[in-house]
């Protein structure tokens, strides 16, 4: 059996208790060789909220109501995980990847402490699994890379979305020709949860181009591109269109009462226009404001022989049934293993599994972090796009050849 794998979880946010239904899942499918033994956060009383139960602040009321989403995933404590450990709370990672005992970091940090900390615990010999985005910057991201590569040490980025099987469907019946040789896709909308000028998630920093890189062209674009780049192949250019429509954000109660202002920085509307190495186009958009009520577009993929709507598949000869329904009657059962080994479905613990077994076995996992730096390449190519009104190539931003909008960023960061 392999060595354990102890674990130090940098950043204890409002996204931390679906990343432990993960690791629970783990231990419930008989994976259960790692152990969270380190916890670090800015404030110690955020770490003491989830390292034992019956100790600590209260859980923090979720932001947003919505039982899918992982943000409303319910609070859990890491002695519900493992009670054979004494967890270690730290206020700075560096002290915690110099002396906890720790073999990796999974980091929850906010985005612009990504590159940071996880150079910081490359440097410490630590393997490394960090939230998406990847990193506040291109030049942040390779330096992370670098770091990584330098120490031998695995580092990727935590895209569950990529590990559901939804996703996993999609790509099978894509890749199968089962719509036929690929032609369009597309996917957007306008307003939703945060609109018309909420801060999203009731977290300031999204709203600071310095803190948070951008807007939903960072925060969600590296999650459609992700995906995208995994079902429907590499975007090879994109002209887009960014604007900031709601110049103040605002926190307000159930009554309707402002609790916090602030002044936003980045767009809360994009739309772009792509082209696939494959010869395909698309068109994506994604909007945090807009009056009055929302519109989605869902989205779209169309072939030669038929289309994926949503999550059915119609085709030309009337055949109308679900991705994932076509993918439990025809996908091999070798597939099905591979992709959800031990029976598990749960992104987030997928995510997990992958990263242990890059640990294990000396493998690249499929969401390394040259995956994580080509999808926010893909994201930051609608920003630039936007900046010098004029189509880019996806390799041009991921190579640093195109930086007009990131320049304030890596100036700011000395990158």
């Amino acid at each position: 059996m392999a060595e354990r794998i102890n674990i130090g979880i940098i950043g204890c946010a409002r996204i931390m208790p679906a990343h432990l239904r993960g690791y629970k899942i783990l231990q419930e499918h008989g994976y259960d060789n790692f152990r969270i033994t380190a916890l670090c956060a800015r404030r110690r009383e955020d770490a003491q909220r989830f390292r034992k139960r019956g100790e600590g602040p209260p859980p923090r009321p979720p932001v947003i109501t919505d039982a899918s989403d992982p943000l409303a995933a319910p609070h859990s404590y890491v002695s519900d995980l493992h009670d054979d450990v004494d967890v270690e709370i730290y206020t700075n990672y560096r002290e915690m990847v110099k002396n906890a005992k720790i073999d990796a970091v999974d980091i929850y940090a906010s985005l612009f402490v990504h590159h940071d900390a996880a150079i910081a615990a490359a440097e410490a010999g630590k393997h490394v699994i960090v939230e998406k985005p990847f990193a506040i910057s291109i030049k942040a991201g390779q330096r992370m890379i670098e770091a990584a590569e330098k120490a031998n040490r695995v580092i990727c980025v935590a895209e569950n979305a990529h590990y559901r099987k939804g996703t996993r469907a999609l790509r099978w019946a894509i890749e199968g020709g089962i719509i036929g040789d690929l032609q369009m896709y597309i996917s957007g909308g306008i307003g939703g949860y945060w609109s018309p000028n909420k801060i999203v998630a009731q977290t300031p920093w999204r709203h600071s181009k310095i803190l948070g890189g951008g807007g939903g062209a960072i925060d969600i674009g590296v999650h459609r591109f992700n995906t995208l780049r995994y079902t429907c192949g590499e975007v090879d250019e994109i002209f887009a269109l960014a604007k900031i429509l709601e110049e103040t954000r605002t926190e307000r109660d159930e009554n309707g009462v402002i609790l916090n202002e602030i002044q936003n920085e980045v767009e809360d509307v994009f739309m772009a226009l792509l082209k696939f190495r494959n010869g395909a186009i698309g068109q994506l958009s994604f909007s945090w404001a807009g009056h009055g009520e929302p519109m989605s577009l869902g989205s779209g993929i169309y072939g030669s022989k038929g289309c994926i709507k949503g999550d059915t598949v119609i085709l030309d000869d009337g055949t109308r049934k679900s991705v994932e329904a076509l993918f439990d009657e025809g996908a091999d059962e070798t597939l099905k293993d591979r992709f959800f080994p031990h029976g598990i479905t749960d992104g987030f613990a997928l995510e997990k599994l992958d990263f242990f077994n890059a640990i294990e076995h000396g493998v690249t996992p499929e969401t390394s972090g040259d995956e994580g730096l080509r999808d926010l390449a893909a994201s930051f190519a609608i920003l630039e796009s936007a900046e010098v009104n004029q189509p880019v190539k996806v390799d041009d931003v991921e190579s640093g050849v195109i930086t007009a909008y990131q320049k304030e960023i890596n100036d700011y960061y000395g990158l």
